[in-house]
């Protein structure tokens, strides 16, 4: 930027949005000058107009706000640089590539979104912050200078000075790999390459980790969830921040057990099964980055970044760590802190360069996910009181505000997944997702995964003919359990109501209880009274859990509920408070957040700055260990009712019609002693 004696003789260029100006010479390039203002504009080529990242667009008019009146010929012609560009690319009308347009004259110069370095990246829910794109992977295209006999240096110290001078970027290392692929490609690119740097932490650093002949502009990065039960990935474009694709399966470490503890029990009792187990996630893993980048149109090796999360467990057999501390108190870490490596450490099918992050684990039983949906989510940035369910077999649980977070885990179960129900079965096109009975008549009505109509309107036999109504999922349990208990055909206790069989044929007796027929035919759906046992059991887990965390935060109701997780995001929020999942609260202040933990991992993923925030948080999160507090044990018993047997809740009491309490019948304290042997036998 010229002195302020040369103003007279230079122009003003003012950039929006971000207000930055300055007096310039006559002829900078915008570019150059947007350098010099700190403006936030893109570019891989280093202004040799080849990548086209850096395109701005002339704002003309008079803005008397900026005193300034930006005309087209206060800009240089375009050049043929650009009209070449234009022709190979295409360059939208008005747009202007920054590293060739020259400043004549005063102008205003809008830098577009996907032009700026730290552009935001858009999230569906509009309540919750953006991701800031700042990839701790970059592109650099340079150009080095070849080997002469008067001054003889290496190629890769050749290359390291280029960096320097034309990119200013210090400081480096490179992968073996890397040198070892050097000649060739500064040869076969007449002397211009483009390096992929990894800007890491010490002690690894700032390292050379991918080099390409010639211009190149595409790296991509995966955030991945392994839970215990499926694993997602997305593949993400670290250019752009776009999912370019994702997909899920299974995790194939249900053959070796269902939950969690089973696996570790597994361990223990066939050695060499933690390896087995270890294996088959990183197959899995693999699969999926061969799905994703395929479904891109890509090849894996453009893969230069991973993110991973999961519980302690997954997180554990994950990275080749035998898990059984994790299956008894006090239940140890083998590390508790994020986890920098290659992937090839992990046997992964990615870039011979590749980097591997795994977000921190808060504790034995809050993990990685717990961590990547507080990162998510942002309770720690409110000064509201949020509580947040990431519902799973192992629920997690963080409650708190921008002065303290609390985290706990809870022995849930797998009832809530449609497991250890008479009918359930998993989430799939024919399961029974949605329930309504009529209070009246106690005829219920229903709707399944893959057909938007109801059970009972016009066409819908025809529209599930080719899946059929196969059984009951996690959602739908949550909701015929929770409309039984409205209908009156379970009673606060969690008994279905025997004597209602003389109003309606749909309640039968089974053995010394009843069930209740939501579907005859093949196959036969019902409710049966342990299947209602089952959802009583996981309900109250999870709402003790909850109340633990205000019991130690002082408080007796909370400001705001998030319920987190892939099957978090189908519950009816409604009927999980009328089964008294969650605490009271104003329905307009519950949601559900979709898979936050995979949104988390793709935020570390594509900016390197969160990754250091939630480090930093999860070191001051306090965890609550439940097996070790007994209240949980009371507030556990209590939370059997429904909704409860004593907290109120008059919110919801406001929205929904709650059936009357009364006092336990003789034969209700006769399934009350057969429950609580239930509990015994869960060990909660």
């Amino acid at each position: 930027m010229s002195g302020s004696g040369d103003r007279a003789k230079d122009a003003l260029l003012v950039f929006t949005p971000s207000g930055k100006r300055g007096h310039f010479p006559v002829g900078t390039p915008i570019l150059q000058a947007a350098r010099s203002l700190g403006v936030d504009i893109d570019s891989v080529c280093g202004g040799r107009a080849i990548c086209g990242r850096c395109q701005v667009q002339l704002s003309e008019g008079t803005f008397a706000k900026h005193g300034v009146t930006s005309t087209a010929d206060h800009l240089s012609p375009v050049s043929a640089t650009e009209q070449r560009y234009a022709e190979k690319r295409a360059l939208p009308p008005g747009r202007r590539l920054s590293c060739q347009a020259r400043l004549m004259g005063d102008v205003v110069i809008d830098v577009p979104p996907e032009s700026q370095v730290h552009k935001q990246v858009v999230r569906k829910r509009a309540e919750v912050r953006a991701i800031a794109l700042d990839p701790v992977t970059r592109l650099y295209y340079v150009e080095v200078a070849e080997p002469d006999m008067h001054n003889p240096s290496g190629d890769l110290e050749r290359l390291h000075a280029a960096l320097a001078a034309q990119w200013n970027v210090t400081g480096l290392e490179a992968d073996l790999h890397v040198v070892q692929a050097l000649q060739k490609a500064l040869r076969a690119g007449q002397w211009t390459v483009t390096v992929a740097v990894h800007h890491g932490n010490p002690p690894e650093g700032n390292r050379i980790v991918a080099v390409w002949p010639g211009f190149h502009d595409q790296i991509f990065g995966i955030a991945c969830d392994i839970g215990s039960t499926t694993i997602a990935a997305h593949l993400c474009d670290l250019s752009t921040g776009e999912v370019v694709a994702s997909a899920g399966l299974m995790n194939p470490q249900i053959r070796f057990g269902e939950d969690l503890m089973s696996r570790v029990s597994y361990v223990m009792m066939n050695p060499g099964g933690d390896a087995e187990m270890t294996a088959a996630v990183r197959d899995a893993v693999n699969t999926l980055l061969v799905q994703v980048t395929r479904d891109a149109g890509i090849d894996t090796s453009l893969v230069l970044e991973a993110v991973f999360v999961g519980n302690p467990i997954m997180h554990h057999l994950f990275l080749g760590i035998d898990p059984v501390e994790l299956g008894g108190a006090p239940f140890a870490l083998a590390t508790s802190g994020a986890v920098n490596l290659r992937a090839r450490e992990l046997g992964l099918r990615m870039n011979h360069g590749a980097r591997v992050y795994v977000l921190p684990c808060i504790a034995g039983h809050v993990g990685a996910d717990a961590a990547a949906v507080v990162l998510s989510e942002g309770p720690h940035l409110q000064d509201e009181n949020w509580l947040i369910v990431d519902v799973g077999t192992n629920a997690e649980i963080v409650l708190g505000n921008r002065q303290r977070l609390l985290a706990c885990s809870s022995p849930t179960g797998p009832a809530f997944e449609g497991a250890q129900i008479s009918s359930g079965q998993r989430a799939a096109p024919g399961a029974i997702e949605r329930i309504r009975i009529d209070p009246e008549t106690l005829e219920p009505r229903f709707r399944v995964i893959g057909c938007d109509l109801w059970s009972d309107e016009p066409g819908f036999d025809a529209a599930v003919e080719t899946t059929g109504v196969t059984g009951i999922c996690g959602s739908g349990i949550i909701e015929a359990v929770a409309e039984m208990f409205l209908a009156g055909i379970v009673s606060q206790d969690g008994v279905i109501e025997g004597a209602l069989a003389a109003r309606t044929p749909r309640i039968e007796p089974q053995g010394r209880t009843f069930s209740y027929l939501i579907k005859d035919g093949e196959p036969e759906i019902r409710i049966t009274q342990n299947d209602i046992r089952q959802i009583q059991l996981a309900k109250a887990a999870l709402y003790a859990g909850a109340r633990l965390l205000m019991d130690t935060m002082g408080i007796d109701q909370v400001d705001r509920i998030t319920l987190a997780g892939a099957f978090g995001s189908h519950i009816d929020v409604k009927h999980a408070m009328v089964l008294g999942m969650i605490p009271d609260c104003r329905l307009e202040r519950v949601s559900s957040a979709g898979n936050a933990a995979g949104t988390g991992a793709r935020i570390a993923l594509l900016n390197g700055g969160a990754r250091r925030e939630i480090e930093t948080v999860v070191g001051r999160i306090e965890k609550i260990e439940t097996a070790l507090e007994p209240r949980f044990q009371e507030h556990f018993v209590a939370a059997m009712a429904f909704p409860h047997k004593t907290a109120p809740y008059p919110h919801l009491a406001q929205v929904v019609a709650l059936p009357a309490s009364k006092a336990p019948s003789r034969e209700d304290d006769g399934r009350t002693g057969r429950r609580r042997r239930s509990l015994d036998r869960r060990g909660v």
